[in-house]
């Protein structure tokens, strides 16, 4: 084949340091704005964001080049440094070290884009800790609850 053709859906999950409620109703849609401008600079793309104070998700489609490792890295590390130079008082905003990410298929695009975008009528109900632990059952990834919270 004589180029490379990509359709990578991702659904990442990650939340603030030792989950500390930062991201207010001022910081959110910005924050949001941000990270898709860093996802758009390494040939991604936003579809959908959600959360709630203390964890964010995010929906992307993933460029080619790039490893899901090295992409929540840069959005995480970008958008923790922009949050401190706008937002100069939030000297306590770190996200943790951490993520989850999902694959999704193009079918179940608006699935996920639906649950993003119902976050805060879910945590009405859910905690982010059983939220997690269930989206990583779901998805049959294996992990060991002392090294899942920071």
């Amino acid at each position: 084949m004589g180029q490379s053709l990509v359709c990578l859906l991702v659904h990442m999950v990650f939340s603030t340091k030792q989950r500390i409620p930062l991201i207010t109703g001022d910081l959110q849609p910005h924050l949001y704005a941000y990270m898709g401008t860093v996802l758009r600079s390494h040939d991604s793309r936003l579809l959908s964001a959600g959360g709630i104070a203390d964890h964010i998700h995010l929906l992307a489609s993933v460029g080619k080049q790039l490893a899901i490792s090295d992409l929540v890295r840069e959005v995480k590390a970008k958008s923790s440094g922009w949050v401190h130079r706008e937002f100069p008082k939030m000297k306590k905003f770190w996200w943790q070290s951490g993520y989850a990410a999902f694959s999704v298929s193009s079918s179940g695009t608006e699935t996920v884009r639906h649950y993003i975008e119902s976050q805060r009528e879910h945590h009405k109900r859910v905690t982010f800790q059983d939220e997690l632990r269930t989206l990583l059952r779901l998805h049959n990834v294996e992990f060991d609850e002392r090294y899942l919270w920071d």
